[in-house]
């Protein structure tokens, strides 16, 4: 550090009570937009379990699959296990993984709208590969450029909600990208519904019908403006402050944009922000940051998703009674998160990441009993039985959809730094696509040999994550995100090992 000036040390008082604004047309518009790119993760979740049970899609990809399922006396919670089925559905998330780390820099460096714009591209490539598949290496290869998108999208996407978004309205509009997402879901179970009467070709109508929310994406991005905080971290302060008069509708924005300076001069002290996510001040963002996503996907929910076609058909219900299901788990869904929306302001994160854990729990050994008792290796549930699995599943999905689903990309979202926001949004995006493609690749295997387990399994981990939050988590409402270091410094347990001001290392100093 030349002339022995001291380091920045970010935002160094609270302003919270100072900052103006109110939600603007540009806010919505440009949030709307965004959130697009949750669709696109959605719509590939709610694809491909429809599509990995339609008879035209197995035939020609795997066949094997397609022989084991005609068996009529096959072990119920076996038939599907193939670990080329799974890899057709998993190798989607390992690539995002991958894109996700890689991602980071070029948000940092180019702004967020860089990066929805390379997700956008990516996933239009890799819908048309998918659709015009002729063997399973164009089909991987889609799935991986499918993959490369999301990585991109959901990196960039949920920061640029929470920067665009004032902060007493940041948990409702932040979950745009949940809706649509949710949203996603829903329409690819109605495309698969129509699509699977449609032998043996359905499967590429559903597949290549991504590149609509991927069009809509890569447009949008072109569109959009950049947000104040990536402007100002990359040195057009002007230009920042420009954006946020016009996105906060006020010219009063001085105590908003000094917290914008303010972090954006620690940002730009920071050379490397993956090692500098590892100091001991951002232990609490970093544990998050790992532990949100992981006790996300650990839920079950993305099993559910992934496979509701497939599992309800396992179960015993007919072709369309299982999209019937699966199309309704859907809708509920998308419905649960409008909840979320309405209450995170009010009620505040915790309250609603408990409460969802609650019921989810109940939801979870409930099913496993049922299938315990009614549901053996060559029988199937009776009609008042099964009905009750797709009650008690979409009171499960309920309780997910306003609680972990929207919250889980939300809080990660918001409480990083400037300096290593991207890099923290990219380790979030990196854990929950891993374990994504962890449970993808097992869960075929798992409900294969835990049989009714594996709900009990996913319980298990739910009650470890509800009371990871009821103690560990602080309540994020109405706290400006580039305040959110004063949130860890007040915690009983976290002020322990956050220092009460930043210390900045004079190596990773410019």
């Amino acid at each position: 550090m030349a002339g022995g000036s001291l380091a920045p040390t970010g935002v160094a008082k609270e302003r919270a009570e100072l900052y103006q604004g109110r939600v603007t047309l540009h806010v919505i518009i440009a949030c709307m937009v965004a959130a697009v790119g949750g669709s696109i993760f959605g719509y590939d979740i709610g694809i491909s379990g429809g599509v990995t049970s339609m008879n035209g899609f197995l035939r020609k990809f795997f066949h094997s699959v397609y022989i084991k399922k005609q068996h009529a006396h096959e072990n119920n919670y076996c038939k599907y296990d193939n670990q080329g089925l799974a890899a057709f559905t998993s190798s989607l998330y390992l690539a995002g993984l991958v894109a996700s780390l890689v991602a980071s820099p070029i948000t940092r460096e180019y702004g967020r709208r860089a990066s929805i714009i390379c997700g956008g591209i990516s996933f239009l490539i890799g819908a048309t590969l998918n659709a015009a598949a002729v063997n399973i290496a164009m089909l991987l290869l889609g799935r991986i450029m499918l993959g490369v998108g999301i990585g991109f999208g959901n990196q960039a996407v949920p920061l640029y909600l929470s920067e665009m978004s004032p902060s007493h309205l940041r948990g409702g509009l932040n979950m745009m990208f949940q809706l649509a997402t949710t949203l996603g879901i829903f329409t690819a179970n109605m495309v698969n519904y129509g699509t699977q009467k449609l032998e043996p070709w359905g499967w590429r109508l559903s597949l290549g019908l991504a590149a609509i929310p991927a069009f809509l994406m890569t447009v949008g991005g072109f569109c959009l403006p950049e947000t104040p905080n990536s402007l100002i971290e990359r040195g057009s302060k002007e230009r920042g402050r420009k954006v946020l008069v016009r996105i906060r509708g006020t010219d009063n924005v001085d105590a908003e944009f000094q917290d914008m300076v303010d972090a954006s001069e620690l940002a730009n002290s920071i050379k490397h922000p993956f090692r500098n996510i590892l100091e001991r001040r951002n232990r609490p963002q970093l544990v998050m940051a790992i532990c949100m996503p992981t006790c996300q996907i650990l839920t079950g929910i993305n099993s559910i998703l992934f496979y509701a076609p497939v599992l309800f058909q396992s179960m015993g219900f007919g072709r369309n009674a299982a999209f019937y299901s699966s199309a309704l788990t859907g809708a509920v869904l998308a419905g649960s998160t409008f909840i979320s929306m309405a209450t995170v302001d009010k009620l505040g994160r915790r309250v609603l990441l408990i409460s969802g854990g609650i019921q989810m729990i109940i939801c979870q050994v409930i099913v496993a009993i049922i299938l315990g008792l009614k549901f053996g290796e060559n029988q199937e549930l009776s009609k008042s039985y099964s009905i009750l699995v797709v009650i008690v599943i979409c009171l499960f999905v309920l309780a997910f959809g306003w609680s972990w689903g929207p919250l889980g990309w939300t809080v990660p979202s918001e409480i990083f730094p400037l300096e290593t926001r991207s890099a923290g949004q990219s380790i979030t995006v990196a854990v929950n696509l891993l374990f994504t493609f962890i449970i993808a690749q097992c869960f075929l295997a798992m409900l294969c040999h835990f049989k009714f387990g594996i709900f009990l399994f996913f319980g298990a981990w739910i009650t470890v994550m509800t009371l990871f939050v009821y103690v560990f988590l602080p309540e994020t409402k109405g706290v400006p995100i580039e305040e959110m270091i004063f949130l860890w410094r007040k915690h009983w347990f976290w002020k322990r090992i956050v220092p009460e001001y930043p210390q900045v290392d004079e190596n990773e100093t410019i």
